[in-house]
């Protein structure tokens, strides 16, 4: 498999943007040396790279293509908007339309506002939450990898570099169903903290009554609860993880799939809180979210196409079926190479992941690299696994071969030694205090 064009551009990439790219999580430093550098084109769970080779897609735009690429009826529905105009100086009634829509999925929630990534939701809910107690410190759940871009949540992790300690000294972390955590946060910070923000899940599922036990210890607290459906939104649930758990957030963010790759994002709540931001109230008025782009016609179609997609088809039911099979039998295939200790795909089959493990049953960059390398050496492209509506049995199929064919590879390596097969560096974790270990030591 040729690389030659995506080589090329590498370079030339990080000559004009920083990092080569406009997401962390798409950098070269995520991905094996014998990769492919920039994709040209996808349909549907394949995309083809611009050396023209082809692969079978999971990850799908970092979880935001649920439906597949290049999906007809969002592709169409965007089309018919663009050739209207997409931007005007007084709203477009799609906004309404839009919001009518998403609010349709979302029974808990009365007023919503769309803007075009997730850090700008989770921010604004931030800031709503803030203004309604009066208060100033943010509980999050530190065992979820992203909430936001914003200086509120990379100043919790490693790659803190210009985040004044008076910001960061505002987020409090607790952790992942264990409400011992964070019933002692509010013990701490009694009267500080203005909200809670997590995901309903990451990889398990919560122990029942967990999120419920959140919300209520939220409320006793006179804090704000409230819910990243990022991910588990248009995955879990057509409803996201507060219908699929049952339970009701105050506010919740919405983005990723909610568009099928078009840029649309989206804060809902109940109006008591959403209303802040309005503009008929007498209190004083917070500036919740103003966007130029926010409004945009073409996406919003897009979204209001992916939603009528979600309402009429089994969308949901094929992403499980779909996933389902890649777990079990890839679990199988796995077991057969002995590896069971080594490799683990987790998550729920709508949205999963590959555990990679060394010989010494440690988490491993390498042997993660490895093993992305050899499935794309397959024609598979599986920074995780995580499925679309039109991904077939037939890539399924496929996908467990490329496993087969990697595993033993991985076998070898834990044998042998991983710097025997891996060509090139292994990845990198995102949040890294310096981009080499040395910084005086740039290689």
């Amino acid at each position: 498999m040729d690389f030659q064009h995506s080589k090329k551009q590498r370079a030339r990439a990080h000559e004009l943007i920083p990092g080569g790219c406009h997401s962390y999580a798409k950098g070269d430093d995520q991905y094996p040396l014998l990769s492919p550098g920039f994709i040209s084109h996808g349909l549907g769970g394949r995309v083809w790279d611009i050396d023209g080779n082809e692969f079978i897609e999971f990850g799908q735009g970092n979880r935001s293509v649920g439906l597949g690429h290049a999906f007809p009826a969002v592709v169409q529905a965007a089309q018919r908007e663009l050739l209207r105009g997409t931007n005007f100086s007084r709203p477009s009634l799609i906004e309404v339309e839009a919001a009518d829509a998403l609010l349709s999925l979302v029974p808990n929630a009365d007023m919503v506002k769309f803007c075009k990534d997730g850090s700008d939701a989770t921010t604004a809910a931030l800031k709503i939450a803030r203004a309604f107690t009066g208060r100033d410190h943010i509980a999050y759940c530190r065992d979820q990898p992203f909430f936001a871009t914003n200086d509120w949540f990379i100043g919790t992790t490693a790659i803190d570099a210009g985040i004044p300690d008076s910001e960061k000294s505002l987020s409090l972390g607790f952790h992942y169903d264990d409400i011992a955590s964070l019933q002692t946060l509010f013990a701490m910070y009694p009267n500080k903290i203005a909200c809670v923000i997590m995901e309903a899940a990451k990889y398990v599922d919560p122990t029942p009554g967990f999120l419920q036990a959140v919300l209520d210890l939220c409320h006793a607290n006179g804090a704000l609860f409230i819910m990243d459906e990022m991910i588990t939104g248009f995955r879990w649930h057509n409803g996201g993880g507060q219908a699929y758990y049952g339970v009701d957030p105050d506010l919740s963010c919405w983005g990723k799939a909610l568009a099928n790759g078009f840029s649309v994002s989206a804060l809902a709540g109940k109006r008591e809180y959403m209303e802040l931001g309005g503009i008929q109230h007498r209190s004083e008025r917070v500036f919740v979210l103003s966007t130029t782009h926010g409004g945009e016609t073409h996406a919003l179609a897009a979204a209001i196409a992916t939603i009528n997609t979600y309402k009429n088809e089994p969308v949901i039911e094929t992403l499980y079926r779909i996933g389902a099979r890649l777990k079990d039998e890839g679990t199988q295939i796995i077991a057969k190479h002995g590896l069971s200790d080594y490799v683990e795909i987790e998550g729920k089959p709508c949205c999963m992941v590959v555990k990679t493990l060394n010989q010494n049953l440690e988490r491993c960059q390498s042997m993660r690299t490895l093993l992305l390398q050899e499935t794309i050496r397959r024609g598979i492209l599986m920074t995780s696994l995580v499925v679309s509506y039109t991904h077939s049995d037939e890539d399924v199929d496929r996908t467990l071969d490329a496993i087969d064919g990697a595993l033993a590879v991985y076998k070898q390596a834990l044998e042998h030694g991983v710097e025997k097969f891996l060509v090139g560096p292994p990845s990198q974790a995102v949040y890294r205090k310096f981009n080499f270990p040395d910084p005086s030591k740039p290689h």
